[in-house]
């Protein structure tokens, strides 16, 4: 039983930052094109906070996208921490509720 609940936490988990790595890749593609309506910033950190802050560290890599922007380079790596730190937290609520 509390293998299923690691298992689907961390599915959970795996979905969301492979959205928000396509969410960067999209506004990477949008900003080459200057025509194009942009992903608003404050978008991408909400994003981040809702688990999905290692995807926006591997668009961020990838692409090379948002990575002369202080508050990015700062804000994600805390971000990632904060995600690891709630699915920790997570895990041993579920535990001692199961």
């Amino acid at each position: 039983m509390l293998d299923n609940i690691l298992l689907y936490i961390l599915i959970t988990f795996a979905v969301i930052n492979i959205i928000t790595f396509f969410v960067m890749m999209v506004d990477k593609r949008k900003a080459i094109n200057s025509s194009n309506e942009r992903i608003p910033e404050g978008k991408i950190f909400f994003a981040a906070t809702m688990l999905g802050a290692l995807g926006v560290c591997m668009g961020m890599l990838i692409f090379h996208h948002k990575n002369r922007k202080w508050y990015f380079l700062i804000g994600i790596p805390a971000l990632i921490i904060q995600n690891i730190s709630l699915i920790y937290l997570a895990y041993l609520f579920l535990i001692k509720t199961i």
